[in-house]
C-alpha cells in the first residue's frame, strides 16, 4: 500500500512579516497523520488545505509534534476538540509536559500574555523508534532548538522531516535559525545525526521542500559549525 507525502501552507505572522509555515500530512488507504498544527486558530486553513489534497479532515487520525513551540502545538487543543473521530498525539518525553501545560514554554517571554494551548499526549516516542503507519516513520531525537526537539524520516519517500532542525530560504537549506534556537552546538551535533539517512527531499517546517543534493547540503553546514 503506496502511501502520499505533501506538505500545508499555513499563513503565520511573525513580528508584522507575513509569512508561510510548512505542517507536512502523510497518508495512505488507513491512515491520516498531520506533522506539527499552526499557531493557535488554524483550523479551518488546515481544514482547507487538507481538502486541496483531497482528504478530508475527518479522516485525520494521528498528530506527531516535533518539539512544543507554539507555532507547532498551536491549532492542537481545537483540533482535538473539533473533531468527531479519535485522533492519537504523539510526542517526545520531553515534550509531553510542555504540551500537556506542566511546564511553562521555554520561548514565552516572562510578560506573556499568551495562554499556551494543553493537550494530552497519548503516545510518547523514543528516539530510533520506527512507527509502522504508512510505510515506516523513523523517530530521529535533534535536539538544539529546543531540547525536545524530534525529527522524523518518512522511511518509502526517503524524505527527512526536519521540523526547526534546519530552515530554508528560497529553496537552500540552511542550519537551524540561531535567533529561535536555545543551544546551537547541540542543534549542530543534531544535524549530523541527519547525515545517516538516504534522503530525496528535506522539509523545513519555515522553508519548505528541499530537494537536491541535500546529504551534501547537511555535510556542508555540520563541518562548516563543528
Amino acid at each position: 500500500m503506496k502511501s502520499n507525502i505533501a506538505t500545508l501552507h499555513l499563513p503565520m505572522n511573525s513580528n508584522g512579516e507575513q509569512k508561510i509555515i510548512h505542517p507536512t500530512l502523510i497518508w495512505d488507504d488507513e491512515e491520516v497523520i498531520l506533522i506539527d498544527t499552526g499557531v493557535p486558530g488554524q483550523l479551518d486553513v488546515i481544514r482547507t488545505e487538507m481538502e486541496r489534497l483531497a482528504i478530508p479532515f475527518s479522516r485525520l487520525t494521528k498528530i506527531i509534534l516535533t518539539h512544543h513551540d507554539f507555532d507547532h502545538i498551536g491549532t492542537l487543543p481545537e483540533i482535538l476538540m473539533k473533531s468527531e473521530q479519535k485522533i492519537s498525539v504523539l510526542a517526545h518525553q520531553l515534550a509531553k509536559p510542555y504540551i500537556e501545560g506542566e511546564k511553562r514554554l521555554l520561548k514565552l517571554k516572562d510578560d506573556s500574555n499568551f495562554v499556551p494551548p494543553m493537550a494530552k499526549v497519548d503516545q510518547v516516542v523514543e528516539d530510533d523508534e520506527v512507527l509502522p503507519e504508512c510505510g515506516g516513520i523513523k523517530v530521529i531525537f535533534t535536539p538544539g532548538h529546543t531540547p525536545d526537539h524530534i525529527s522524523l524520516y518518512h522511511i518509502e519517500s526517503k524524505t527527512l522531516i526536519a521540523g526547526d532542525a534546519t530552515i530554508a530560504v528560497n529553496g537552500e537549506l540552511l542550519g537551524p535559525n540561531p535567533h529561535y534556537t536555545l543551544d546551537m552546538n547541540e542543534a549542530n551535533n543534531s544535524i549530523g545525526r541527519l547525515l545517516d539517512y538516504e534522503v530525496e527531499q528535506i522539509i523545513c517546517y519555515h522553508g519548505g521542500i528541499c530537494k537536491g543534493s541535500e546529504i551534501k547540503r547537511l555535510e556542508e553546514i555540520y563541518y562548516t559549525n563543528k
